[in-house]
């Protein structure tokens, strides 16, 4: 018996190279899943790594616009763009990246018989929360879908709540994943009690609030220290809040990097600080940081609280002071930190990319038969 061969497109609408959540799992995910063909439409410019993901890789010419006037005609021009390519690859199955993005609308509008799968990712429920004319976009693709995936399930009730319930029967949870076969954890765990090298890594910005893990720092009964990894808006302002509270020596700012080299960097470190005090959808940093051994304190928001559990430390979403206590309580006690570290590795275990891409190309098969 042979198994069926899936002709799949897919994409996203930004540049095409692995620099956000949402294309490193796109990334992961089509480079691990079996007996598919994938198409992924994108952007440039185009990294020949980021490439090799993809059977085959076409960049969008059509220039981006954002919602607002120049929005609908940005959409007809798309759109008239995708479906000639439609014509052409004639796919099994789409799969949306983002519900309710520019490029979700154009799949819905030129599938024809090819079934859409709608991946959310948060950013398009955030969007869709916010603005009436998101919304209004979300619902188009939610009804044009024949199935809508998210990866935990408080962001699927998200969803749900949001389309009035209307697509409830459509709604999966797949969890995501990482390739935990490249993790690697140090090789001698941390020994004794005291100050805490931390570290966060992430895009700087108001929902991300990396501004509660730098102002929990003056609130601390220990000296901890903090490295933050990523670049963003708020950078600026990040960095002289650090020098206003006296943390200038306790507080160091490093730019954006690639997760080859985040990874190199994380067993560096005595644990990991998560932030987000909004909406996150998933949050596949605190799984790299689990599958390196590392401790993770965390906001307790309801998507990571089902992803971690009692394997991190929670805290008060957005409460400086919340934070600096759950800090100070792991730098005391180093039992709690070895039963943190050995929770960590064992929850990472349960989210590797190769379970996430089986899942979906079962449901794809689902969808298209």
């Amino acid at each position: 018996m042979t198994t069926r061969l899936l002709n799949i497109v897919t994409g996203i609408n930004r540049p095409s190279e692995p620099s956000s959540g949402s294309m490193i799992l796109a990334s992961d995910l089509y480079r691990t899943m079996p007996n598919t063909h994938t198409t992924f439409l994108g952007r440039e410019p185009i990294d020949q790594a980021w490439k090799t993901a993809f059977d085959q890789l076409i960049p969008l010419s059509t220039i981006k616009r954002p919602q607002g006037p120049d929005f609908d005609p940005y959409l007809d021009a798309l759109t008239r763009e995708v479906g000639a390519l439609m014509k052409e690859i004639r796919p099994d199955a789409i799969h949306a990246q983002y519900l309710g993005f520019a490029l979700s609308l154009a799949f819905t509008r030129t599938a024809g018989s090819s079934p859409i799968i709608t991946i959310a990712h948060g950013p398009d429920v955030m969007a869709a929360e916010r603005n009436e004319r998101e919304r209004e976009t979300l619902h188009e693709v939610a009804a044009t879908s024949a199935a809508i995936v998210a990866p935990t399930s408080a962001l699927a009730d998200r969803i749900d709540r949001l389309t009035g319930r209307r697509f409830t029967d459509r709604l999966s949870v797949i969890p995501w994943g990482i390739p935990l076969s490249y993790a690697r954890v140090r090789d001698q765990p941390p020994t004794g009690t005291g100050p805490l090298s931390l570290v966060h890594a992430g895009r700087l910005d108001d929902n991300k609030s990396t501004i509660t893990a730098v102002e929990a720092l003056a609130l601390t009964d220990q000296p901890h220290r903090l490295t933050v990894i990523g670049q963003g808006t708020l950078r600026e302002h990040l960095e002289q809040r650090a020098i206003e509270l006296g943390l200038r020596d306790r507080v160091q700012f490093e730019p954006f990097l690639s997760r080859a080299k985040l990874w190199r960097r994380l067993t560096d470190f005595d644990a990991f600080v998560f932030t987000t005090r909004g909406l996150e959808a998933f949050g596949l940093v605190l799984i790299e940081a689990q599958a390196h051994g590392l401790p993770v304190v965390y906001s307790d928001l309801p998507s990571v609280r089902e992803i971690l559990g009692s394997t991190g430390a929670p805290y008060t979403p957005g409460d400086p002071r919340s934070l600096a206590v759950a800090l100070d309580e792991i730098g005391q006690d180093m039992h709690r930190r070895k039963a943190l570290t050995r929770a960590a590795l064992h929850n990472a275990r349960r989210y590797d990319i190769t379970t996430t891409s089986r899942q979906l190309r079962e449901l794809t098969l689902r969808v298209t038969s």
